[in-house]
């Protein structure tokens, strides 16, 4: 068996690299470590962290297909991200016109739970600590 410490990084393809760009910055709060013109594929290449943690490359390609299906597509299913309080990150969303979808419990942990999309439709949770 491998021996994995932890997830490294998600990658991410936007289909607006400044519409997205400004989504993971301003409304989840990720800071930019890099950003890389990437001149062969025509795009970006941008490193995104959490506090000091290193957690999303954000691409743009010039053309990139849209997803198939919604959420059941093989591949990537979600993007979780932990909060202190569901409510208070419901409202602020509110605030800033982005809808969700109501808040859920987890049958198995009791946490509660909810889902909203990036602005490419990618799904994201945020879960309760």
């Amino acid at each position: 068996m491998i021996q994995i410490n932890r997830v490294h990084h998600i990658a991410i393809i936007c289909s607006d690299y400044e519409r997205s760009l400004e989504f993971y910055k301003n409304v989840l709060g990720f800071t930019v470590l890099a950003e890389h013109y990437r001149e062969e594929s025509k795009g970006f290449k941008t490193d995104l962290a959490l506090g000091n943690e290193y957690v999303i490359e954000l691409f743009s390609f010039p053309s990139p297909p849209a997803r198939l299906t919604h959420p059941e597509a093989v591949g990537l299913r979600h993007l979780a991200f932990e909060v202190d309080d569901v409510d208070k990150e419901a409202k602020e969303l509110e605030r800033l016109g982005i809808e969700h979808e109501p808040i859920r419990i987890d049958g198995y942990t009791n946490r509660r739970f909810m889902f909203f999309q990036d602005p490419d439709g990618q799904p994201l949770e945020l879960y309760e600590r």
